[in-house]
């Protein structure tokens, strides 16, 4: 088992994500420490009517707390695992998992739906599924995207987590998306945190992420294989 005391994990995703992150590290003995790097900020949205509605598309699990409770019936689409639990939790039962990205969210999608069977209603972030709203029009299917909450970056690094990086405690930082990479980056080189890094691996979901974080110097940047949580940590024993 790794010792906790030398293997500090930085987690930089929003809450409530963070803290199950945190929970799933602790339960392989890694030490957690929580450094969200956005807040979620729920937004109001005039739904459609949940009758006119084929499916509903969710590519992160932050939106699904703003769909109300009379769409629960509806076949739900989610990006992934952890965006399917997330969905379950809340009460739908006809979930399915792209267990990917947005290509593959499009993908099932195309799959299981019809052109013609009536609307998808994808609920989203601000400035977020705009492409994967176009890749399923190019198919002909009638895509209803709609705002359910905007994301808000962190001014600084919490304490805690600064504190960790200058004493060496932190062995692995992960980020599930690009915007919070981008932010580290800033915050970190504000802090002057560069040079307490060299010895630090960024584990990334995705390429976007590994692009952003290549501008601070890490002992290396590592891509997960899958665009999931479970494929971070695997990377982290």
């Amino acid at each position: 088992m790794p010792d906790p005391s030398h293997r500090g994990v930085l987690i930089t995703r929003p809450e409530p994500g963070a803290s199950e992150s945190a929970a799933r590290l602790a339960a392989l003995s890694f030490l957690p420490v929580l450094a969200p790097l956005l807040t979620i900020r729920a937004l109001p949205t005039r739904l459609p009517d949940p009758a006119r509605v084929q499916a509903i598309l969710v590519a992160s699990g932050n939106a699904i707390s703003s769909v109300p409770e009379n769409f629960r019936a509806l076949p739900l689409l989610a990006v992934g695992a952890a965006t399917a639990d997330r969905a379950r939790a809340a009460g739908f039962f006809r979930v399915h998992s792209a267990e990917g990205d947005a290509a593959a969210l499009a993908a099932l999608a195309a799959a299981q739906c019809r052109p013609k069977g009536g609307p998808l209603l994808l609920v989203t972030g601000r400035d977020q599924g705009k492409e994967l709203a176009a890749a399923l029009r190019a198919q002909n299917f009638q895509v209803l995207r709609r705002v359910v909450y905007t994301t808000v970056p962190a001014r600084a690094l919490p304490q805690a987590a600064i504190a960790a990086l200058r004493a060496e405690k932190i062995n692995a930082v992960l980020f599930f998306s690009a915007a919070t990479a981008h932010i580290f980056v800033r915050l970190a080189t504000n802090a002057g945190l560069a040079r307490h890094l060299n010895g630090v691996d960024a584990i990334s979901i995705g390429q976007p992420a590994a692009v952003a974080l290549k501008a601070l110097p890490w002992r290396q940047i590592r891509v997960a294989p899958r665009p999931n949580q479970d494929a971070m940590l695997a990377m982290l024993s």
